[in-house]
């Protein structure tokens, strides 16, 4: 019997209904249960794949090519559950299928309308694919009290009484905020959360109350009585110095504890949280700091290179270091000398990005890390840069550029027209729509024998035994490496480790008599986790603390 547990926010955003929902999920497991998770979008972009970084954050690809919200990749980092198309929605998505039925004829002249034909798609989705799955954890984006929320609230409500009783159960994250002039805790943002909550018809069975500093039972008593939820049921979430500690306060809280009590679940199998104290021990007690410089354009916003980073956490938690991450905004580096101030960094990493704007100063920072054997990182865009730099500076041909800066005499990248995925030909022009046309989701690349990367694969074996490798990684881009400049470009040092299996895309480069330069088309960081970091980023943090000890 699978079982449904929705999580809903109320007071503010960001008060962490993603990690909170990944946490559990991962508690469940230590129980022994299977799990998914899913997030409902209230926004009308049909997914994220358009909108603006530093407006929403990072873009979370799947392996089936979805572009999907960034708590996804809470999910599996958590869970290690791979996401899929159909664990995220959005309104925009759910009003194209319903108007694209209209317009088919397939309600029969009947008038579409929110309540049922929106409500009903919506609770289509929470109920697809769930066969053999004990729980499956919906998350509502948004704010109790969002206008555009309330189709999904109203359809998790229906949920309630369309499946049988017993099988669902609401959690709500609230805003506990401390009144430093009063020197109190304040429990009427909460009180009116849920009000707003209970009058649209959904009872909270449990209260996660996030808050600056530990609630006092006395408080957790006035919130139940005032929310009609048990006390056992107010469930505080305090501030941790990670969030790889979340699930490890919330079991020490008794969340999963009072969510199988909801279910009539009394005597659970004990969690398993081994896994966890070891990821705990690891970022607590690190053996030494390196530092990382990611050379970016939307460092504004770090939520735009969230998985990023916690790759790269994940890479000091293999090489037992403590990760300090320096962000710069690409553009500094296009001032006289400004390149700099990477002197003393340990490792440099140019990540993901689109458009002209920095990409002078990504191909600044790649230069530097050359001429200084400082470890380079470059990702999807970063490699890009790094083969340009390649071909300016060693090849002779200093008008190399990227097609999608404009027309060039040497176009080292331009936009790839046409790829295999599948048995099919996907096929793209540059006045398609932008939206979904980029070559998404996971793809194959193989491994040249006796490269760094193969090595790296292969788990440090030797070359001469590891053989070559294909591998699979997710992509997210529209420009690909030209794979018709090789030969001059390997001339000069920059060996293409990897390709696709046909051997028309270049996947992976790296440099030759360079302690650590890699650059890679995929995007690694999405299938790295705190129990399995990525090979990728586990090895560059290794080369970054040997160049820590270098100095």
């Amino acid at each position: 019997m699978t079982r449904y547990i929705f999580i809903t926010g109320g007071v503010v955003s960001s008060l962490g209904k993603g990690l909170a929902s990944a946490a559990l999920g991962a508690l469940l497991q230590a129980r022994g249960y299977s799990v998914r998770l899913r997030k409902l979008d209230p926004y009308l972009n049909v997914d994220p794949g358009t909108m603006s970084p530093t407006q929403h954050g990072e873009v979370y690809v799947t392996d089936d090519g979805a572009e999907t919200d960034l708590d996804l990749g809470h999910y599996e980092r958590f869970t290690g559950v791979s996401s899929r198309q159909s664990d995220n929605v959005t309104t925009g998505r759910i009003y194209q299928e319903i108007l694209a039925k209209e317009r088919r004829g397939d309600y029969l002249g009947g008038t579409v309308q929110v309540i049922p034909h929106v409500t009903n798609a919506i609770k289509e989705f929470v109920l697809n694919e769930t066969e053999g799955t004990d729980f499956i954890l919906c998350e509502i984006g948004g704010t109790v009290g969002d206008i555009e929320s309330l189709p999904f609230l109203e359809a998790i409500r229906q949920l309630g009484n369309d499946l049988p009783r017993g099988q669902t159960a609401y959690i709500h994250a609230t805003l506990v905020p401390f009144i430093k002039a009063a020197g109190e805790l304040k429990t009427k943002p909460t009180q009116h959360s849920v009000k707003e909550l209970r009058s649209i018809g959904i009872q909270p069975d449990i209260l996660l109350c996030r808050a600056e500093r530990e609630i006092p039972a006395h408080e957790q008593r006035k919130i139940a009585l005032f929310c009609n939820v048990r006390e056992s049921a107010v469930i505080q979430g305090l501030d941790c110095s990670s969030i790889y500690e979340v699930p490890l306060a919330y079991h020490e809280e008794g969340l999963d504890r009072e969510v199988l009590s909801i279910f009539g679940i009394e005597s659970p199998p004990e969690p398993d949280l081994s896994r966890w104290r070891e990821i705990h021990g690891r970022i607590s007690s690190p053996e030494g700091t390196v530092k990382i410089a990611i050379v970016g354009k939307y460092t504004d916003l770090q939520d735009a290179y969230k998985s990023l980073g916690e790759a790269l956490v994940h890479g000091g938690m293999a090489n037992q270091v403590k990760v300090e991450l320096q962000w710069i905004e690409s553009e500094t580096f296009e001032q006289p000398d400004a390149v700099q101030r990477l002197e003393g960094v340990d490792g440099i990493l140019v990540p993901g990005g689109f458009g002209e704007r920095g990409s002078e100063g990504k191909i600044a920072a790649a230069t530097f890390a050359r001429k200084k054997n400082v470890p380079y990182f470059g990702i999807c865009f970063g490699m890009q840069m790094a083969v340009i730099e390649a071909a300016r500076n060693l090849a002779g041909l200093p008008d190399a550029s990227s097609t999608e800066f404009g027309s060039c005499n040497d176009p080292v990248v331009g936009l790839m027209t046409e790829w295999s995925d599948g048995n099919s030909l996907q096929t793209r022009g540059m006045d398609d729509d932008k939206g979904g046309t980029m070559r998404l989701g996971q793809y194959q690349c193989q491994l040249q024998q006796g490269s760094k990367v193969n090595q790296v694969y292969a788990n440090g074996a030797d070359d001469s035994t590891s053989g070559s490798m294909m591998i699979s990684e997710r992509h997210r881009h529209r420009y690909e490496v030209n794979i018709n400049y090789r030969e001059k470009l390997e001339a000069v040092g920059l060996h293409f480790s990897g390709l696709s299996p046909d051997g028309s895309l270049p996947e992976i480069v790296e440099l030759k008599d360079h302690p650590w330069f890699i650059g890679v088309q995929f995007h690694p960081e999405l299938k790295s986790k705190p129990f399995e970091p990525h090979p990728l980023f586990a090895s560059f943090i290794a080369a970054a603390v040997d160049q820590m000890r270098m100095v």
